[in-house]
């Protein structure tokens, strides 16, 4: 008796994620131009390049550093960029926002840009207590390697939609 009303919920709830069009999210399908890729990346042992270079090997490409009929994947901004989001009564900082840019474009091994110059940027606030800096510090560090590394996904997940 229990074990067919588990089942029958089970079966309710992939009925009703599957009408409201949920599904799991596939690699992206990246251009077959890409299958040899060249990186030309500011700061190129930052954790966004890492990231970015991770998540492309990951979908299929083969990163190299110098090859003829390569495809070229021009980085020319990876920005990070802290700012004072707010002031206490004591005029003393009370949270930070942390904002990454990331600038990029895709060339065929010819030079013919295949996606032209595209901007993504992602920012997040955190409180910042002067009584506790090293908490602040690695917040700030985990904030920066996750817009980093959202940011590179969301590269990736653009490459995909070439063509389409």
């Amino acid at each position: 008796m229990m074990k067919s009303i588990r089942q029958l919920c089970l079966l309710a709830v992939l009925i009703l994620l599957n009408a409201c069009g949920f599904h799991l999210q596939s690699k992206p399908e990246l251009p077959p131009e890409m299958q040899w890729t060249r990186l030309e990346i500011q700061g190129p042992y930052t954790q966004f390049a890492r990231r970015l270079e991770t998540h492309l090997e990951q979908s299929g490409i083969n990163i190299v550093t110098a090859l003829d009929g390569a495809a070229i994947l021009e980085v020319p901004v990876n920005a990070t960029r802290k700012e004072i989001q707010s002031i206490g009564d004591n005029a003393r900082v009370r949270e930070f926002r942390v904002r990454h840019t990331v600038q990029f474009r895709l060339l065929a091994s010819d030079g013919t840009v295949l996606i032209p110059l595209q901007t993504f940027e992602q920012s997040r606030v955190y409180s910042f207590n002067e009584q506790d800096i090293l908490a602040a510090e690695r917040e700030d560090e985990f904030l920066r390697n996750d817009l980093a590394d959202n940011l590179a996904r969301m590269v990736v997940r653009r490459l995909g939609t070439y063509g389409n």
